[in-house]
């Protein structure tokens, strides 16, 4: 009569004496050694980041402790600490948290509307022609190569009030007159125009992206919802959109990331002098240091703006450890 070893036992090769050996230690050590991996595979940029952004970070975090004035700046002297004074200026200034209203703004409204146009030309191009996909593919690769300051300087001869193409072509319409209109008198007319860019840019990005992520939805899903009846928005909600759920959070989140560090468009559209209700964390940033030789407070607010982004990056590293770990 034989005994069946249970699966926390083994029988040794001497004297038939058994030893306990958990049964969890070895998915134990798997689950670690699965834990690190993620780890080990980043270090690499995470060291390259740290020795290209290191010093500047640093040195940008000890000047918002500093008073750096333009006088400091040119004799050499050592400016002197104000501690978190710089801070509680910023904190404490309205027309820094209307900044910061304008900039959030800005972001949800233009990363809605590009998700939102890219996940449409992402369904588009898997339903036109093999051959026609690709075209768009290309001149979405054109469009996305193309420098955000070209396609600023671009946008900005489409829009000139005196020989821009688009005034022209609108002042064609009867009854209406668009001849030598000014696009940013109106805050919401620039704003407008300023997100018609964003989101034009952004767009390749967005639909390549997804386009792929819809090559991973089975058809057999897709038809099969279609024989019982379902519509293509129910198949959409109830298919399509749950399988690129990861990706979408992943886009979304680089969208809001890039969005939110607005800086060229608004600077190229604005000829380098914004107006108070078209400045972004970026560019009030970068005006109070540089425009008003307030150093030490445009710093302070770049040190905030990098804050607020690392909230948004720490959950976009979170998810795209969680989809590894699906994987």
């Amino acid at each position: 009569m034989t005994a069946v070893d249970s699966p926390t036992t083994r029988p040794q090769a001497a004297g038939g004496v058994t030893v306990q050996k958990p049964a969890a230690q070895r998915p134990s050590r798997r689950r670690r050694h699965d834990a690190l991996v993620p780890w080990l595979l980043t270090l690499p940029t995470l060291l390259v980041l740290a020795l290209l952004l290191g010093r500047p970070l640093y040195r940008m975090i000890v000047l918002s402790f500093q008073n750096m004035r333009l006088r400091e700046l040119l004799t050499g002297v050592a400016p002197p600490w104000v501690g978190f004074e710089q801070y509680q200026k910023a904190l404490t200034d309205s027309t820094f948290w209307g900044v910061v209203g304008r900039t959030a703004a800005f972001t949800v409204v233009s990363v809605t509307v590009s998700v939102l146009a890219g996940l449409a030309v992402a369904l588009l191009m898997r339903r036109v022609h093999r051959r026609v996909r690709l075209a768009m593919m290309i001149a979405m690769m054109f469009v996305w190569a193309l420098p955000q300051l070209v396609a600023a300087q671009a946008f900005v001869w489409l829009t000139d009030s005196d020989f821009g193409v688009l005034n022209y072509l609108i002042d064609k319409i009867p009854g209406v007159d668009y001849a030598n209109h000014s696009w940013f008198v109106n805050p919401w007319q620039g704003w407008t125009l300023i997100t018609v860019l964003v989101v034009w840019a952004g767009i390749p990005f967005l639909a390549i992206s997804l386009s792929a992520g819809l090559t991973q939805v089975p058809k057999e899903l897709l038809e099969a919802a279609t024989v019982d009846g379902a519509t293509a928005w129910q198949a959409l909600g109830n298919i399509t959109l749950p399988i690129l759920k990861p990706l979408l959070t992943i886009v979304t989140t680089l969208s809001v990331i890039w969005n939110f560090g607005l800086f060229t468009q608004v600077w190229v559209f604005r000829s380098g002098h914004p107006e108070p209700y078209f400045q972004t964390l970026a560019t009030y940033s970068y005006t109070q240091a540089f425009g008003q030789s307030r150093y030490s407070y445009g710093s302070a607010i770049a040190v905030i703006t990098v804050l607020l982004m690392l909230g948004v990056m720490v959950f976009y590293i979170r998810q795209m450890f969680k989809i590894g770990e699906v994987d």
